[in-house]
């Protein structure tokens, strides 16, 4: 079949390798503009525009889907679009416009965490199980008929990043046999069924860290806010980020306080303690704990807010 493929993030890669890898012909690129990136805020193509580019597959760049963006894809006259994680919603006409419509790539097994972060909010929500869904694309919110599921158990400590990698892999696959299965005639979708879960995009203060929460709730936040938009807490009145932490059950300290205990720093909750790894004080670059906690002076005193 002829392919429009719509994604914009590192995670839509794999499944546009995937394709442009199989039978079918990817025939253009849908992803969104340049994005200031860095110190410089240099303008930098999106991951799936540098591999459509690598490929000669023709990129359309754009924010908002307008009748111009309309007009472009039904002159390539598609057969199938495909979308994993553009990073915008896809209304009338031109959800309509290629011949069989859309199909999306879902990273969670639908109807639980619809949205946009449903890796980080199945982590934050202490899921042990996820997976990858792909249906068809309908006005309303990741609601279609589902063609293929997945499933894929969730390592106790991986993060966002962890997981998202993992299901960008699995997905792919899965993606590539729902496209095979429609070009053949063999594809069946049923329609959603369960309990919906909504899974909105996260904010700076999502990765807010309460320590009179248990270290269970603390932790699964920690992952699921972990690259971004980051973990992170108040010490000296300053945001102080969390890079890297783990749980540390044979301890107990008192919630959001500090110590040091065999060269490592360990912080408080309601429960147990956890082992902070990996910091970034404010105006400071990332550092081990243990070496900023040595800068302090002898035997510092600090409590998280």
């Amino acid at each position: 079949m002829r392919l429009i493929f719509a994604g914009t993030p590192a995670v839509a890669v794999s499944s546009l390798t995937a394709l442009i890898d199989s039978d079918h012909d990817v025939v253009a690129v849908l992803t969104r503009e340049d994005a200031p990136l860095g110190r410089k805020r240099v303008l930098t193509p999106s991951p799936v525009a540098l591999v459509a580019e690598e490929h000669s597959i023709p990129v359309l760049k754009a924010n908002r889907l307008t009748d111009a963006v309309t007009d472009r894809v039904r002159a390539l006259d598609v057969d199938l679009g495909v979308i994993v994680a553009y990073g915008g919603l896809l209304r009338e006409p031109l959800l309509s416009t290629p011949r069989l419509g859309w199909i999306n790539l879902h990273f969670s097994l639908l109807p639980a965490w619809r949205g946009a972060a449903p890796v980080q909010r199945s982590l934050i929500a202490g899921d042990t199980v996820t997976g990858a869904s792909v249906f068809q694309l309908v006005p309303e919110l990741d609601a279609g008929d589902i063609f293929g599921t997945v499933e894929h158990p969730i390592a106790p400590d991986a993060t966002a990043a962890d997981l998202l990698g993992e299901l960008a892999v699995t997905g792919s696959e899965l993606l590539v046999r729902v496209v095979d299965d429609i070009a053949g005639g063999r594809a069946s979708a049923v329609p959603q069924s369960g309990s919906v879960t909504i899974a909105p995009k996260l904010r700076i203060e999502d990765g807010r860290l309460d320590w009179t929460n248990d270290a269970e709730t603390l932790y699964n936040r920690f992952r699921g806010v972990t690259p971004e938009p980051g973990a992170h807490t108040t010490i000296g009145g300053a945001r102080f980020k969390i890079l890297g932490m783990r749980p540390r059950p044979d301890v107990t300290l008192p919630p959001g306080v500090l110590a040091l205990s065999e060269r490592e720093v360990l912080i408080g909750t309601a429960s147990t303690a956890l082992q902070l790894d990996t910091v970034q004080p404010a105006g400071k670059p990332a550092m081990r704990a243990a070496d900023w906690w040595r800068g302090l002076g002898p035997d510092p005193q600090i409590v998280a807010e």
